[in-house]
Order: C-alpha cells, then structure tokens, then sequence
C-alpha cells in the first residue's frame, strides 16, 4: 500500500508493526532498569523509522562508508530512539543489548557515546551539542567536497551527503544552538535538516513555563527553511507529512532545513501521554501494559519483535541500500579515474597519513630573538597550510589577535567573491565561541580535515561543554587559546586567565600545550598534527626571547611533554615550568649558580604528554633524589604540587589580576626571577633538613 501525500510513501502494516514494536521496546527497556526517558522514544519512533528506513542512505553493514548520510540524536536522553533503529537496521545491536541497557559493560549506555556502539556519530546528551555539532559535519561536508569534486553540479558528486538531527525542546533552550544556527543559516548549509520533536514537556512539566518564542519564525530569521508538521488528532505523528517534509529537506540546497514536528510525549500510553511523568521515568508494569493493548502486543511479553517483520524490515532495508550504494560505487569510481591526484589525497587522508618530511615545512627561529608565541603560531599554521589542504580553521572574530589566518586561503562563505569561496579555509565562526568547539568537533568527526579555531584563553570557558565532550570523544581539533597569562597586560583582570591552565588541564584526555617559546611552538603544532586527540595550545600576546636549544631537542623534548633547557652536572634543585615563565627560570638558574647553588631547569609544555612518558625518562627529567624544587606559572598553583612535593614551592598567582602593563604586573605579583631563586634556596634548605633527620 502507498500513503500518498505531496510526495508518495511506500507504507504497509509491517511498517506498522515494526514502529508499534520499537515504542513497546523503549517501555521494557526502562522498565527493566528502573530509569531512563521513554517517552520521548516512544512518541518518536515513527520519525526514526521514516528517517533510517526510507530516507537516510546508510549501509548498516559498512557505518564508515564515506557515502552515507550522518545521524545526530541531539535529544540524547532518548538514547533508546536511536539505539532501537540500530537493531532494526541491523548494526549489530542485539535484544540482549537492549535488555542491558543503562548497565555495566552494555553496548546500550545511557546517552549515546561516539566510538563504543556502531552507528553513533556523535556523543550527544548535553543538549545543544549534537544540533551544534551537527553544524559541523554540514561545513565539513561541503569543504570535503571543495577539496575532492568541486565543480561537480550539486546532488552529482559522491562527496554530496546530507546530515540529518532530531532535537528537543531543550537543545533549542540551549544557547549553544542558537549560536549554531545562527551561523548554519549564514553559511546557507543546504544538506543539514534539524527536526524538532515539539512536544511541549521538559523535567518541570509544560515548557511553557520557561520556552514560549516562536521557534519557527526564529529559525526563518536565521535564514533556515521553516518547516511544520502537525499531528494527528488522536495525537500521533502524522508520517504522511513527516514524509513529504523530509523529501523537501532533501532536495534543499541554499538553505538549511527545520522541521517543526508536534509530538505527544509517550503516545499511546493511555494515561502518561503527554506528561513530565512519562519524560524521565520507568512508567510502571501497569502502564506498559496497557500501552502494549494499545498497541495490538500480548502485555505479558517484554522485550518481543516478531521475527518475520523483523527480517522484513532489515530486508527492504537491504534492497535500499544495495541500490544506493551501486549508485554511489560508480559514481565514486568515474571520480577516481577523473581525479587521480584528488583520489591520491583522499586515500593519504583516509590513511590518516601526512605528507612527507613535513617537519621540514615549519619555521625555525634564532637564539636571542623575541617573539610572541601566538604570532609563531600563525606562521606555522600557514607553513603546515601549505602542506596540508585538510587544515582549516579560523577563529571567534579574533583572528587578527589570535593569528588563525591562513595565508592565500579564502573565506568559508557561501557566496564566491575575490575574497571568499563555499570551499575557503578560513572559517569566520563569529562570537560564537560554544558553537565554535562543538562545531569542530562535527568537523573532526567526519573524519578526514584537521580543524582549528582560536580565542583567548579566558574565552575557553565559554566552550567548555564542548572542549570536555571532544576530550570524551577523543577528536582530533586543536585549540588556540592565546592572551595566556596576566602577560596580556592592561585588558585587566576580565581577560587575565588565572584558574584557566589548571581548570583545563583538570578535563581527562584533553591535552594542554604550553610552548615557551616560538621552536616551542612549531614543536607543538607538529606534535599535534602528528596526533589524533584534542590539544589545546596556550599562546602569549607578549615577545618571548627564543631559548638557546637545538631545534631537534627542541621537538623531541615538546613531544614528550618535559625536556630539559638548562644543565648542571649534579643539581641540587630542579626549576619547572611552562611558557613565558622558562625564560625567567633560565635566568634564575644562571643567578643561582652565581650563588653557588646547582639547578636543572625544565621545560614542561605539556604535562599530560609527560605523564605518559614510561618512568625512566621520569628520573631523567625530575631525578627523584632531587627534592629541592620549584614550579613557577603564571596562573593558579593547585596542580603544581603533585610534582614539586613536600619540600618544592610554587611560585604562581592565586588572585585575580590587574590593568597595567605585563612587566608591572609580574613584578608585583612576585612572578620574577628573585622570587624564583629566593624559593629555590629555600626549598634546597628544606630538603637539607629533612635529609638531616
């Protein structure tokens, strides 16, 4: 049977069947745990079915075929809408995965995590994020096509897929998502489409209580196409409509696609329909029950999916895919015989591989000459550029300060002007720093470019939910984070990051780079394209003299965290530190050996990378029997500690800053090479007495 409408949808009672299944299994899931949010994936199995089973292009056999179309659940709490379609489709979820949902070890967590069950593109769960970052992967798509096909008509090209997202009422009370969409509408994403699952409920009951815009006029505003499907009277999603918006969504190019779905929450369970109960609670034995009735199950069966419907599905799943992959296998082996040398780059790329000797590529700089960190920065970013055609990036309207241009690259704009192109690389994100992270990570997640962005340091708080979820993630976007210290000067306190480095270094599995000066810097920009994981680089606005190593111990000893920059045979305090603050320790090491005291100073631009250093090159660096030492940063204490120990000091600031320029400011919060030799003279006496007893 055909459901017709403005665009025919092929519908029978398997398919019927099948979503009244899906609902019935969300119930059991959360039932059997005791917790989790049925509602929502009981209301939106219809949508997740048309989606995966009659929209999408996807192959459950191959979740990395480069042709496929991307899902984001940004709804994350309603983990169960998406993991109940990786069973059906075939993914390899199986009953028993559903049946352990929420528990240890399962394949089924609470909220869909990227990397630990197939078919998920993304964490989601902090709401905004998936919306924000499937912004990304839209941008994403269309540079990967500038890169690969780029004169090919649109719609033609093996590299034109779309990116479809299914969010709540809650991601679009996120700020994250206004941000996002903001920019998406500029950047006229023509192969995003957001369905927004109106249901009207939140924890707190009637979202009118907190969300009463009109979402659709705001979202016209931003340049989307707005879109709305209402429900039907018995209050079910209407599928026929649903249908007819998704295949309008599809053939959009100039604009991003925003669907306006009215849900009941919970439906059809006879009294928890449309209720906050039904949003993130079990709805109790009774209740499944008789929603099970509703549905035309036997309620004394939990966890039931008639086999033949299932086999059905997943078999006209199979048709579907086989055709629109044969489709796609010509159409990207015409482009390979085309584009042989696009096909090369594609293959180094899906290889994770750079181009040869790009050490080679980046500059190096003098003893005895002084520059601003971030400034090396951005000439390494252009030397890599040119390089590396996958490395784009740009900033949060500070690109002049941040040094995030590249040179030669042209706007990311939709429109084609001497200045800009729909494949640019610079990306201009705006004041948008939240959307900005999450953003990139969409980006990284696709897979194949390797994306930056920059702001001050003091800024990275605003992007912090999306900085932790690229750590959880383990993607790989490099952050430049410059202003780095109360250095900045006479900004002031508002801008002097103080709890920054510490506070960031706190985030698991993110890694904080701190050069201390320009080698440093291009060490650390090879280090991270070396690498796959989030790295943020902590930059300076001021000069800082370049250190007087060799460049190849430069880079080794940025590589692993922790080198040493200044000698003595046998020293008797060990002088840490990180950025601006090495030039100074090297001053005080030259002070104390006036004094008659021996020390070692080390540089430690990333304390992670060192604690990931095996334990012998620990004792080659901070000798165990040497006590006596001193950290000196010019940001909050609290981490230090666990590498200076009890007879160390820290000499950094704990308070916020002030207005006046970067000397004054140094010399009066004691961040100073006297501070830096008072406290090493004391610290050797302290382990003295302490040899002594």
């Amino acid at each position: 049977m055909t459901k017709s409408g403005s665009t025919a949808l092929a519908w029978d009672n398997i398919d019927d069947q099948a979503v009244a299944y899906v609902r019935a299994l969300a119930m059991d899931a959360v039932q059997k745990v005791g917790n989790g949010h049925p509602g929502t994936a009981m209301s939106l199995a219809p949508a997740a079915y048309l989606l995966f089973q009659k929209t999408m292009r996807h192959d459950p056999a191959d979740p990395q075929w480069l042709g496929r179309d991307r899902f984001v659940l940004s709804a994350g709490h309603s983990s169960l809408t998406l993991y109940s379609q990786l069973f059906l489709c075939g993914y390899g979820l199986t009953m028993a995965d559903l049946q352990s949902f929420r528990t240890w070890g399962s394949a089924t967590p609470g909220h869909p995590e990227f990397g630990h069950t197939r078919g998920v593109e993304t964490t989601t769960g902090p709401l905004g994020q998936g919306l924000s970052t499937a912004v990304g992967m839209a941008m994403s798509a269309r540079y990967e096509r500038g890169l690969f096909d780029p004169d090919a008509a649109p719609g033609t090209s093996p590299f034109d897929h779309r990116i479809w997202v299914i969010a709540s009422d809650g991601d679009l009370e996120e700020g994250i998502t206004s941000e996002a969409s903001s920019l998406a509408g500029l950047q006229e994403l023509g192969n995003l489409c957001v369905i927004w699952d109106d249901n009207h409920i939140s924890i707190e009951g009637d979202t009118a209580v907190a969300f009463r815009e009109d979402v659709l006029q705001r979202y016209a505003a931003y340049g989307w196409n707005a879109l709305s499907v209402e429900m039907r009277s018995d209050g079910s999603i209407d599928e026929i409509a649903l249908f007819s918006a998704l295949e309008t969504a599809r053939t959009s190019t100039k604009a991003p696609t925003f669907i306006q779905l009215r849900t009941t929450i919970a439906w059809p369970a006879p009294t928890l329909r449309g209720t906050a109960k039904s949003h993130g609670s079990a709805l109790g034995a009774d209740e499944v029950a008789a929603t099970k009735v509703e549905l035309g199950l036997d309620p004394a069966i939990n966890f039931a999916f008639d086999e033949s419907v299932l086999e059905e599905v997943r078999q006209r799943l199979a048709q579907r895919t086989e055709s629109s992959r044969s489709k796609w296998d010509d159409s990207f082996a015409h482009w390979e015989h085309r584009e042989p040398a696009r096909a090369a780059l594609l293959n180094r790329l899906t290889n994770e591989q750079l181009p040869p000797a790009i050490s080679d590529s980046l500059p190096t700089y003098a003893p005895g000459t002084s520059i601003a960190t971030r400034k090396a920065s951005g000439e390494a970013i252009v030397a890599l550029a040119k390089q590396m055609p996958e490395l784009w990036g740009g900033s949060a309207d500070l690109a002049e300060s941040n040094n995030t241009t590249i040179e030669g690259g042209l706007s990311f704009l939709p429109e084609t002007t001497p200045t800009s192109s729909p494949y640019g690389r610079i990306i201009h994100f705006g004041i948008r720093e939240h959307a900005m992270g999450a953003i990139m990570n969409g980006i990284a997640l696709d897979g194949l470019t390797r994306v930056f962005g920059g702001t001050f340091l003091v800024f990275s708080d605003y992007m912090r939910g999306a900085v932790r979820l690229a750590a959880l993630m383990q993607v790989p976007v490099t952050y430049v984070w410059t202003h780095d210290s109360i250095g900045l000067g006479e900004d002031g306190p508002t801008h002097q990051p103080i709890e920054h480095l510490w506070s960031l270094r706190l985030i698991p599995g993110l890694s904080v780079v701190r050069p201390a000066d320009a080698n440093e810097t291009a060490a650390a920009w090879l280090a991270t394209v070396e690498q796959r994981r989030p790295i943020g680089l902590i930059l300076s606005r001021q000069n800082l003299p370049v250190l007087d190593t060799e460049v190849s111990q430069v880079r080794a000893g940025v590589r692993r965290g922790a080198y040493v920059v200044a000698h003595c045979e046998d020293p008797q305090v060990l002088l840490l530190a990180t950025g601006s603050e090495v030039a100074l320790a090297v001053q005080a090491h030259k002070e104390l050996l006036a004094l008659g005291v021996q020390s070692r100073v080390v540089s430690m631009p990333c304390l992670e990378w060192f604690d990931e250093q095996d334990q012998n090159y620990h004792e080659q660096i901070l000798p165990r029997a040497v006590t006596a030492r001193v950290a000196v940063e010019a940001g909050a204490t609290l981490g230090w500690y666990k590498y200076v120990g009890t007879d160390g000091a820290v000499i950094g600031i704990d308070h916020f800053g002030a207005s006046a320029d970067a000397e004054t400011l140094f010399n009066e919060f004691g961040i100073t090479v006297k501070a830096i030799v008072d406290a090493a003279t004391s610290s050797v006496a302290r382990a003295h007495e302490g040899n002594a007893s």
